[in-house]
């Protein structure tokens, strides 16, 4: 016997609102790190720690607001979510100490994670069959563009008003979004007499120990860490060394996006000749031969050089990365939203390690990223290779 607390579904804009202020959230930070460097007296290494811990305070969020969209209802869980989240945007603004600063970045990322768990639940209940697969195509290219937003947001804010006026636009977004979904958003939920006990910790077990999951996991985590590690040690490259203004670097962040938009486009094209192995493969060599070619441009201090060398990279980690993630559960289906809510809590666990690795071994040498890209891709070329040999 089932009930529907609500048969209607989100809009398409709202979807993509909530699915994409968590991405500019985190990417809104970096025009302004240079300058709260200065401002707070800290280390470049430090300021890069409020892009790191981001993301473990994220992880621990995609689980808790995963499991309360289950007990509370999903509106509640995302309406509470927006809350917190708020609350962290007010903290961030009237902060003056890098340590309360970093709490309150925890307290901003915790909340926001929200909208990336409970956004996807709702999306699953709401849209099937064609309509379905439109609206996550949709939305795959909302969530390539909105962390490429976030830096040209920031950059202009801060030409405005200096970085007090990023955590204003941080305030004003959550409090705007809040609304909408208040206004708009409606209970997917489906109340059941009959749903399955799912045991937590048979899903982990099984988890930890399926090396598909651990392969294409890396790979999922290394991709998005190499993403975040970009934008903690760019600004101190093009704006630090080349001089590049607030507002130029964050158009920057579009070349990201086209990367996105261009690998996802090229995929579907290559799967119709080649195995999903072997466009993962194929976009992986990618990614080595061009950062090697990116750790040669920064040895020429060619900024334009530089800019297509990054682009090149990502966009051979953005033909790896959909087949990554479309295979990493294959399997799970009885059990996936337990099994989705641990798996993102690995790799965005991995996400931060990443990204925390490119704060410490940052020096202020523009050569920094081009190598930590170059290791990257060869550690995921190699946990690659041994995914394929496990599976051979």
């Amino acid at each position: 016997m089932m009930k529907n607390v609500q048969k209607s579904g989100p809009s398409l804009g709202l979807v993509i609102v909530l699915v994409g202020f968590p991405q500019i959230s985190e990417s809104i930070f970096t025009p302004v790190l240079p300058q709260l460097q200065h401002v707070l007296a800290v280390s470049a290494n430090q300021i890069q720690l409020t892009m790191s811990t981001y993301f473990v305070a994220f992880a621990i969020g995609v689980l808790v607001w995963g499991q309360l969209a289950d007990y509370w209802g999903r509106r509640p869980a995302m309406l509470a979510g927006i809350g917190v989240y708020l609350v962290g945007n007010v903290g961030l603004l009237v902060s003056t100490h890098f340590t309360t600063l970093l709490i309150w970045r925890l307290i901003q990322a915790f909340g926001a994670s929200t909208g990336s768990v409970v956004t996807q639940t709702i999306m699953r209940e709401s849209f099937t069959g064609v309509r379905g697969a439109k609206v996550f195509a949709k939305t795959s290219a909302a969530m390539a563009l909105a962390p490429a937003l976030g830096p040209l947001i920031g950059g202009i804010m801060q030409t405005i008003n200096g970085y007090r006026g990023v955590f204003a636009t941080l305030v004003t977004m959550a409090i705007v979004v809040g609304l909408l979904a208040q206004a708009s958003l409606p209970e997917t939920r489906q109340l059941t007499t009959n749903t399955p006990t799912v045991k937590q910790r048979l899903v982990v077990q099984r988890l930890l120990t399926d090396p598909v999951v651990w392969g294409y996991g890396l790979l999922i985590g290394g991709i998005n860490g190499a993403l975040f590690s970009y934008y903690a040690e760019a600004p101190f490259i093009f704006m630090t060394h080349f001089g590049y203004s607030a507002v130029a670097y964050g158009w920057l962040g579009l070349v990201l996006a086209a990367a996105s938009l261009l690998g996802a486009l090229i995929v579907g094209r290559l799967l119709n000749r080649w195995t999903p192995e072997q466009v993962t493969g194929g976009g992986l060599i990618v990614s080595m031969v061009m950062s090697a070619g990116l750790v040669g441009a920064a040895a020429l201090h060619q900024a334009t050089l530089m800019i297509i060398g990054i682009f090149l990279t990502f966009f051979g980690f953005n033909i790896t990365l959909p087949n990554a993630l479309n295979r990493a559960l294959v399997g799970y289906e009885q059990v996936m939203g337990s099994a989705s809510g641990w798996f993102s809590l690995g790799y965005y666990l991995l996400v931060s390690a990443v990204t925390y690795g490119m704060s410490w071994w940052h020096n202020g040498a523009i050569n920094r990223l081009p190598l930590y890209l170059l290791v990257l891709s060869l550690g995921m070329g190699l946990a690659f290779w041994w995914l394929i040999r496990r599976q051979h």
